[in-house]
């Protein structure tokens, strides 16, 4: 399903006028948030004014799907490729992929990434199967961005932390416990200053945040902040903080942005790499939630998704189904770049669901493919196979599950005498067997033999 080549109406103006106005691009995802963790999407336990002026002047997608961890989800956001296709462990990318990085710098855009990268050697060397998998992954270096400030680059027993006294990798030299320095101020400096210095050329920028993932510790706006000695103290208290914190944060990029004169000319797109953690219950509506991250229910999955470019993208909500792997060909098409005939990629452009220059195809299903294994912590997971549409999921072990409405319920169903359960169930079950088909990593090899030859 690749969706490329076309020019959006400004990119057209900009090539008629010879003047490289191609649109700038920026990508945020925040770390473990669910559609709970945000006010425009009825939650009601953090304070989220920016995201939620965001929303209001953009497009809230209501139906934005992610993997439940953060390394299955990022793999796919970058490569548009699903897990099965590319899968090797945790907090492992394999070198030889290609990112939208490499695409955008290819195609004459100025390229930066900062905030967390954790793609290139995740185990600690203790672990057992660790001597394999150590260092095996993709330096920042070589992920196709002109510039990067990322936090865990290398090897995890040197991450530090990524809040207070920050540790980061930028452009090639390492930064170790910066004092009285806080991790997600310095990416947005960072970031900001990299906009300044191109702000007439075109800029693809990919921030994954650190924030709101555990360790819940103080933020700048926190009461204890002032004591330095408590700046990295852990409690679950602290989350409402965090998560008001990366508002603040997206709230002072978008103002770099505006005060740059760039907003009439830059697509931001706000996402999160899977719900929220599971030692988090927050309010949605008049219900609470408890987190899902690293499980396949709703609650683990289904994350935001926000689409602002004032006077190109009209206010609204879209019900469209949108999931991890559907990033880089997006971004590709607003762009005007060509994804090589090459690459297999299973992702689906969503430009035509935001912007009118672009036709509008909507994508009628998601696929799952999901086991974070083999990684330190990680073997007490199992591999969850499934497919889903707006109404219905279907676990490739035979479950069928009703999933109607804008909440995280699953309710078993029996599709006997439901036609549309009965349908439902071939309608998935056909796209879990086509899926499963070459080209596969070999982590789901064996998964093929399972499913077979699709009909």
């Amino acid at each position: 399903m690749i969706a490329c080549g076309s020019l959006s109406g400004i990119t057209r103006l900009a090539a008629a006028n010879g003047n490289d106005q191609r649109p700038n691009i920026i990508l945020i995802m925040a770390d473990d948030l669910g559609i709970e963790g945000l006010g425009c999407y009825g939650g009601r336990s953090y304070r989220t004014p920016n995201l939620d002026r965001l929303a209001a002047s953009g497009l809230r997608f209501t139906h934005a799907y992610s993997q439940p961890l953060c390394t299955p989800t990022r793999l796919q956001v970058m490569t548009g490729k699903y897990n099965h296709r590319n899968w090797i462990c945790f907090g492992i990318l394999d070198p030889a992929e290609k990112t939208f990085g490499h695409l955008m710098t290819a195609a004459g855009y100025r390229t930066c990434i900062a905030g967390k990268w954790q793609l290139q050697s995740y185990d600690p060397p203790d672990y057992p199967g660790a001597a394999k998998r150590r260092g095996i992954g993709m330096h920042p270096r070589d992920a196709g961005f002109e510039e990067y400030s990322l936090f865990h680059s290398l090897h995890t027993e040197d991450k530090g932390s990524r809040y207070a006294n920050p540790t980061f990798l930028r452009n090639g030299t390492l930064h170790r416990d910066v004092a009285d320095k806080y991790g997600e101020d310095l990416n947005v400096e960072f970031i900001a200053d990299f906009m300044r210095r191109h702000r007439d050329e075109p800029m693809f920028i990919y921030y994954p945040m650190a924030l709101p993932h555990w360790p819940m510790v103080p933020t700048p706006r926190s009461a204890v902040w002032a004591d330095p000695a408590r700046r990295l103290e852990e409690s679950t208290a602290y989350f409402p903080d965090m998560v008001e914190y990366m508002d603040e944060i997206v709230g002072r990029l978008v103002k770099h942005v505006d005060d740059l004169g760039l907003r009439q000319r830059t697509l931001i797109l706000f996402y999160s790499d899977n719900g929220t953690d599971r030692r988090i219950v927050s309010k949605l509506g008049d219900k609470e939630v408890t987190g899902g991250k690293n499980r396949p229910e709703q609650n683990g999955i289904r994350v935001p998704l926000i689409a602002s470019w004032p006077a190109h993208i009209a206010p609204g909500t879209c019900d469209d189904l949108v999931d991890s792997s559907d990033f880089l060909p997006t971004i590709c098409q607003v762009a005007g770049v060509t994804i090589p005939s090459t690459w297999h990629v299973d992702g689906r452009s969503f430009a035509g669901s935001m912007l009118k220059d672009f036709p509008h195809q909507p994508r009628q299903w998601c696929f799952f493919w999901y086991d974070p294994r083999p990684g330190w912590d990680k073997d007490k997971h199992t591999r969850h196979i499934f497919a889903l549409d707006h109404d219905y999921k279907l676990y490739s072990d035979g479950r069928l599950v009703r999933i109607t409405g804008l909440g995280f319920d699953e309710t078993p169903v029996a599709d006997a005498g439901s036609p549309a359960a009965a349908a439902a169930r071939t309608k998935l079950q056909q796209v879990i067997d086509r899926m499963m088909q070459p080209p596969l990593s070999q982590a789901a090899l064996t998964d093929a033999a399972v499913f077979g030859k699709p009909d």
